[in-house]
């Protein structure tokens, strides 16, 4: 019997993940939570998984299994015990790239919906080992087959203050920040998806994943069409699915998938298309992004600024655009810096996030 393993399993790509998982019956042969044990312990007793691995320690004594692993450390180790031959990681943040790195030293196929793990160390990583959890670049992948292209585009809905006017957003909350108009997601990923930092990400991702830096996003607010490719013809393609990860996840998990997994888009119901550009002045971060894209080596700068810029906004120590200007500043005084290997990658890291604090 097939069996995964699932890096994330309380947040929205983990719960759907094991929605398809049981769907077409696939094992789960370990569960990777942080700090939901409650919903943890809910998914041991349905899946009953042979190992688990949770953020603290200090929750082991909560968590109802005799295999319970703790931390960074514990993931690695566990990945190591484990036999699947996939494993899923939608981890969130910097701590999903160790265990990216780890699953394709352990020769695995990986299906990864953690951005960060391109972002960061794209370079160091084996494409082949990677599929795609992103409705974005799975929208990519299924449009280009073999038919050479000339540019690939993905849409971003625009966050939560795309429709403020800007001097209001001057005065934006961690809490508004976090009411997305679209959809539920974590708080990082939301955050990301308001600063444009997300898409910034996705572009990234897209250079590794197909080759190319010929790579741009617009907005399209209703998120119905996630990816377009513009042909060397003359044509461009898009991509139309509902807002749902179950599908390119069904795609990850069983390479081919001929059912259906989402009801069609109703064209007359979703009514018309609009695409609108992306600013730097509403979206700073904007700026940088042909410079990140001619020097992908400096996601890892832009990934580690961002993580702790989140981090000040949260605490009202910076304003909203304040994480736009400390990403600016700190990506400007690290440009000139390329790792050779993941080694000085961790050091950079950890020189840019001292930078910051």
């Amino acid at each position: 019997m097939e069996s995964i393993v699932l890096l994330g399993s309380t947040g929205s790509i983990g719960l759907n993940t094991l929605l398809i998982a049981k769907r077409y019956n696939i094992k789960i042969e370990a569960l990777v939570a942080g700090r939901s044990i409650e919903l943890l312990n809910q998914q041991i007793a349905d899946f009953k998984p042979k190992y688990v691995a949770i953020a603290n320690e200090a929750d082991k004594s909560k968590v109802n299994h005799p295999n319970v692993f703790c931390g960074d450390a514990g993931i690695l180790e566990l990945l190591e015990l484990s036999k699947s031959q996939t494993i899923v990681n939608a981890l969130v943040g910097y701590v999903g790239l160790a265990p990216t790195l780890k699953a394709i030293e352990l020769g695995r196929k990986v299906a990864l919906a953690n951005k960060e793990s391109l972002v960061v160390a794209g370079e160091f990583i084996d494409m082949s080992k990677i599929v795609p959890i992103d409705s974005e670049h799975f929208g990519l992948w299924y449009l280009m087959g073999q038919r050479p292209f000339s540019k690939l585009y993905v849409t971003a809905s625009g966050g939560a203050f795309r429709d403020w006017d800007i001097k209001d957003m001057q005065t934006a909350t961690f809490s508004q920040a976090l009411k997305h108009p679209n959809w539920s997601m974590g708080n990082k990923i939301t955050i990301d998806s308001a600063t444009m930092t997300n898409k910034l990400f996705e572009l990234l991702e897209a250079k590794w994943l197909f080759n190319t830096s010929n790579i741009d996003a617009v907005i399209e607010k209703k998120s119905i069409i996630h990816a377009l490719a513009e042909f060397k013809d003359g044509s461009t393609t898009a991509h139309f699915a509902g807002v749902d990860m179950k599908l390119p996840i069904a795609f990850a998990l069983r390479g081919e998938v001929e059912e259906e997994i989402l009801p069609p888009v109703d064209l007359l119901q979703m009514g018309s298309v609009e695409f609108l550009p992306i600013t730097a002045e509403r979206y700073p971060i904007w700026e940088i992004k042909q410079h990140l894209l001619d020097n992908p080596h400096l996601g890892v700068v832009v990934n580690a600024v961002n993580e702790e810029a989140i981090k000040k906004f949260e605490k009202d120590e910076i304003n909203f655009f304040g994480m736009g200007k400390i990403v600016l500043d700190t990506y400007r005084k690290f440009d000139t810096i390329k790792a050779r290997d993941i080694q000085e990658i961790i050091e950079i890291d950890k020189e840019v996030r001292a930078y910051v604090k």
